[in-house]
Parts: structure tokens; sequence; C-alpha cells
């Protein structure tokens, strides 16, 4: 048994492996049978638990929906302060249980099951490990991997399948007989799920977003051709050299052609996407010709006709090695009767009522490696209390922070398209994010602390508006709330300078005379215009001389790793749009990410960046030049996020 452990190692991706520290709670650890053993992809907190005892229907039935197919429970880890053994043994249980309920059956019984115990003082993660669901026994496996690529690890190796399939259920039900209303439903979707496994149908299996040079032909898989009764662990056996007829058949590989040189993976959003279509042959060859016959049956009772309309969209997680016969009938087909069963159980309380609209979103929220899969209800508004109280479950599930709205439909991914393309988001045509890439700061043994998501670089001249020499603080804004926009706390469009006064008319702070005017604005009016348009509150650094900026870069620094969002520098007559800065607590040398607004030019990156107009600044350069002047105050406006999900 030692010899034998010697070889056994964890290998974890997830970039956060603990959830919540000093949470005496549980967390699944998730896997999948595609990759070695013991592997950790990722981690979600249990949420429906009672003193560490798991309210395991519930779990399922949200993980069902929640993790795409081809990832599934690889184990469990309870953060605790002491027995180590004793949590490790329950984690293994735990998490045995829970996988053998999301089988449905003893599918998972050959795979090991891993508990993990996190120290809740130090930190620190010890991790066991079981042959198998049966097995009492388990071991400590000391030797643990930290994958440095994870992302690469995972996309490299997989891809995604994506199947959308728009049900329209007709039902019919006796007016004085309506609550065998749910018992006509639940037949109805029982017939579409033995459908999907119906002979007559027909899976079209295609590649996505590739050019008309690499484009490969479309694969079909019929129905009558699967066998929907073989488990995974047939699966692994035939990928290591099983049946001579499984080797031959057709591999996910086959549509895939991100393995190529120059085609790095390094998220979900980059990986070979293949579609699934589902059609059924409703027609059927005749030996003779006959006319069109149609069967009338009068109802007997007075009747009403309803209809239930799904949209199924399920994404599951295939390596490029594994048989799409198998991937079809192991991944696709499970993961539509699941969420069709999902959805069948919110609708049918409320058939007769107003019934819920739901839809499935997939999102890839930071920290997470995969993409998640989240049914929202169209009947709420997301402001709407339920709404906001289930978006903060599945933050505290996965381990999110609850001041920034991850989970908005507006943050959902569109990884496909009609017509077989990625999507490209609509809007501005400003150019976003130009820090990206710029050259080193130049301090030594400097911390980088960054703004953090998308924003526009907005300047002096762009829209043909002629703002040269007095616009500097309205494009700074324009930025600050282009990020707000990105980051989906806001949908308002970006506002032009106009309106921008108008707003500063409206709350009372200037004439009606300054709308159209060219005077400058500062900090503080910029503070009044965010919290009108976007309820945006402000914190406002005031400085007497540029040479007291440099003492402010750790509580700058502070500002962007919890904030995050872009600064506005007002002093004298310039303004300016800090992204970060790069400091050096022992010595005190620092620099500031500058972007700057007085530029005029066009829209070029490399000009822009190589002109000096988005770059790092110090206080004083090499030549003893100060870039913040001494004998002028400075204003530094810090955005703060809205306490919202």
């Amino acid at each position: 048994m030692a010899n034998e452990n010697e070889h056994r190692s964890v290998r974890v991706l997830c970039p956060s492996l603990v959830l919540h520290k000093n949470d005496p709670g549980l967390q699944w650890l998730i896997g999948s049978p595609f990759l070695p053993p013991l592997t950790v992809v990722s981690t979600v907190k249990c949420i429906h638990a009672d003193s560490l005892s798991p309210d395991y229907y519930k779990e399922s039935e949200d993980l069902r929906t929640l993790l795409p197919k081809g990832f599934d429970v690889a184990g469990a880890l309870i953060v605790a302060k002491s027995d180590i053994e004793k949590n490790a043994a329950k984690a293994i249980d735990f998490a045995c249980r829970l996988r053998k309920l999301l089988c449905g059956g003893g599918e998972s019984d050959d795979q090991e099951a891993l508990g993990a115990v996190a120290d809740s003082e130090t930190g620190e993660v010890h991790f066991f490990a079981s042959k198998s669901v049966n097995s009492t026994g388990f071991e400590r496996v000391d030797s643990v991997v930290y994958e440095d690529h994870p992302e690469k690890y995972l996309w490299e190796r997989g891809c995604l399948l994506r199947c959308e399939l728009p049900i329209k259920l007709p039902i019919y039900y006796h007016v004085d007989n309506s609550t065998d209303v749910e018992n006509i439903f639940q037949r109805a979707t029982e017939a579409v799920i033995a459908k999907l496994k119906d002979p007559k149908v027909v899976y079209v299996v295609e590649s996505v977003g590739k050019t008309s040079a690499e484009v490969r032909q479309p694969v079909i898989i019929r129905g009558a051709e699967m066998d929907f009764s073989i488990g995974f662990s047939h699966i692994m056996l035939s990928k290591e050299g099983g049946q001579e007829s499984d080797a031959k058949l057709v591999l996910c590989g086959h549509f895939c052609m991100n393995d190529k040189p120059g085609s790095p993976v390094y998220a979900a959003e980059d990986s070979d996407k293949i579609q699934v279509s589902v059609l059924v042959n409703n027609s059927e060859k005749s030996p003779k010709s006959a006319a069109p016959a149609a069967d009338y049956f009068p109802a007997l009772e007075e009747t009403r006709f309803l209809t239930v309309e799904f949209k199924l969209e399920m994404l599951s997680y295939a390596t490029k090695d594994l048989p799409l016969m198998f991937a079809v009938s192991k991944l696709i087909v499970p993961g539509l009767v699941d969420q069709l069963n999902v959805m069948k159980n919110s609708i049918s309380p409320s058939l007769l009522a107003q019934h819920p609209q739901l839809r499935p979103y997939h999102f890839t929220p930071p920290g997470v490696l995969h993409p998640v899969t989240i049914i929202y209800e169209l009947n709420y508004g997301e402001t709407e209390l339920k709404q906001v109280e289930f978006r903060k479950s599945l933050h505290l599930r996965l381990g999110l922070p609850f001041d920034r709205p991850l989970l908005r439909i507006a943050n959902a991914l569109n990884l496909f398209t009609t017509d077989g393309a990625r999507s490209v988001q609509k809007g501005s045509s400003l150019l976003k994010d130009v820090h990206i890439g710029i050259p080193s700061s130049g301090v030594s043994g400097g911390t980088v602390s960054l703004v953090q998501g998308s924003y526009e670089y907005c300047h002096y001249m762009q829209d043909a508006f002629n703002d040269s020499g007095w616009g500097c603080a309205y494009r700074s804004l324009q930025t600050i709330i282009s990020w707000f926009r990105f980051q989906h706390y806001t949908s308002i469009e970006v506002p032009s300078h106009r309106e921008i006064q108008q707003a500063l008319v409206e709350i009372g702070d200037k004439d009606p005379s300054f709308v159209g005017s060219r005077e400058w604005i500062g900090a503080i009016e910029l503070s009044f215009v965010l919290d009108k348009l976007l309820g945006v509150s402000c914190k406002v650094i005031n400085v007497r001389s540029g040479a007291e900026l440099p003492e402010k870069c750790r509580e700058l620094a502070l500002h962007f790793e919890s904030q995050g969002t872009p600064i506005m520098i007002g002093g004298g007559v310039l303004a300016y749009t800090l992204l970060g800065v790069d400091y050096n607590e022992v010595s005190g040398d620092c620099a500031f990410l500058i972007l700057d607004p007085h530029y005029t030019g066009n829209d070029e990156h490399k000009k822009i960046v190589n002109g000096g107009w988005c770059g790092w600044k110090k206080a004083v350069d090499s030549k003893g030049r100060n870039f913040f002047l001494h004998d002028k105050f400075y204003n530094l406006l810090l955005p703060q996020r809205p306490d919202m999900v």
C-alpha cells in the first residue's frame, strides 16, 4: 500500500481551494472522469447543510444544473481546527453519497474519492483518498501538484459541446378536473425524454467558429446507433485501447483546431466548440402511397388547451479523445434530461397560473475555470428581492464577492451564435483596456495593483467633438462610467459633455447657463454626476501639493485591490485617469499608471502607448522632472463599488 501511495498525487487546478476561510463548512471538490484521477478542477460550497450534515437531494438538484456535464464531484473539503483524519473520513463519505445520487446508480463505484481537510487557522490542506465508494478505508496523499497554467491544462485537453433544444408541450385538460393537469404535464415531459432516445432521433454534430478552410463536415449520429446503457468506466477502457470497433469511432478532436501551433487556449471562451443539434425524423418509408388521414376524437367534457414552452441550452466538457457517440449519449442527452426535469419541477406547481418563464444562461465568473449554468426566471426583474437572494446564494456557493454583479444576465456568455461564429459585443468602437501589455514601471521590488475589469479610453476630440483644452475631466468621467457599464453595474449610455453638464444643473450645482459651455469641472463635480446617474458614492483624497502624491500610494494600492475602479486625478487645469500603482513599501519607490485624456490623435493602440499617453509615470523621472506639479493641489476621486450582486 505504501509503494502505491508514493505514485498517487492530487493535482489542483483551481486558483483558490478554500473559498471561505475561517468557515467551518463543507465544500465539494469538482473533477472530471476524463482527467487523471484526483484532479480538482474547481470547488463549490455546500449551501444546503445543517451542522455539517448535507441535504444530498437539494445539493444534487443544484449541482445537476450548475455544473456542465463532463464535470462531477471528485471529493469534499472540510474546514476544521482539529481531528484531521476523522474529518477526512467524513468528507469522503459525504462525497461518495452525493456522487452516487448525482449518477443515479453505481457508475461511480470504481472512482476514487477525495477527502480534504483545511486547517482553519493556518490554511494548510491535508488530502486523503479512498479506492472506491464501497471502500471503508482511506489513506493520506502527500504529493500535491498545484498547476501553474490551469486554464491551459484544462482546455488544451478538452472542448465544449453545446446543445440548444426549444420544446413546446401542448397540454389538454378537463375544466372540471384541473387537478389532474400536473399528471398530464408529467407524462408529456416523460414522453419528450423517451423521444431523445428514440431510434428516429438524429444528432447532427458540427464545429463552431471555424473558417471555411478549417471546417469539417458534420457528423450524423442516429439514436439507433447509441447504447445508452454503457457507463463511463467502459468509455475510459475504450479510450485506453479496448475494443477495435470503439477505436474506429469519430472523436471529439475531429472538430478541434486549437491543438495547432499558434492557437493558445487560456479559458473556456478560447476553447474548441462543438454544436450538437437534435432532429427528429417523423416520416417513414411506406411500401405504398396513401392519402393523408386525420382522426377526430371529440372531447366528452369541457376542455382547455395550454402550451408550455421550454428552451433548453446545455454545455458539456469532453476531452478531445472521447468518441462523439459517447459524448452525445453520456453527456448531451443526460444534460438535456436533467435541465428539462429541473424546469418541469419549477413549472409544475403553477401550471394554471402565471408559470415561470425559465431560461438557462452560462457564466465564467472569476476564479472558476469552467462555465457554470444558471436557470433564471424571467418573470422577475433582476433587482427584485427574489432574484437578488438567489444570486447571493450562487455567490456564496462559488466563493464570489458580494459587492459586484458577476452573475447578472448581462454577464452571460454567448459562445455560440446561430451562424456558428463567436459573438462580438455590440456597442462602442473605442479602444478598451489600453494598459494591457505596456512596459513595466521600473520600480524595483514593487507590488503592482491595477484596475479590475474593462474600460474604454476616452480622450480629447472623440465623437467629432472638440473639447481640447477644457474637457479632460469630462473624458476621465466617461472612462469611469464605461468601467461601470462593462462591469454591468449600470446599463446607461456613457454621457456626453452636455449630458454631464445637464446633470449638474438638475442637482442644483450649476446654473442653467452652464449647459453648452466650456467650463472645467473637477473631482467634486464628477462625484455629483456619478451619484446622480449611477448611484455610485465616491471617496475623495485631497493633497496640498503634487509632491505629496507618492505618500498616498499605499492607500491607492488598497483601493485597486478592494474596489478596482479607475481613479480620476485632478490638479490645477489638468485631469488624468489613474489605472494602477506600483509600490515598494520598503523603499517607498512608486509609479503611477496614467491614462491621459489629453490625447488628440487616432485610436491606434501602438501610437498611444509609444507616445506615453498610457503608461507608467514616476513622480520624478530620470531627468529630475516632476510629473505632478509641486505648486498645485490635487483631488483624487475614488469611485466605490455599489454593494450589489
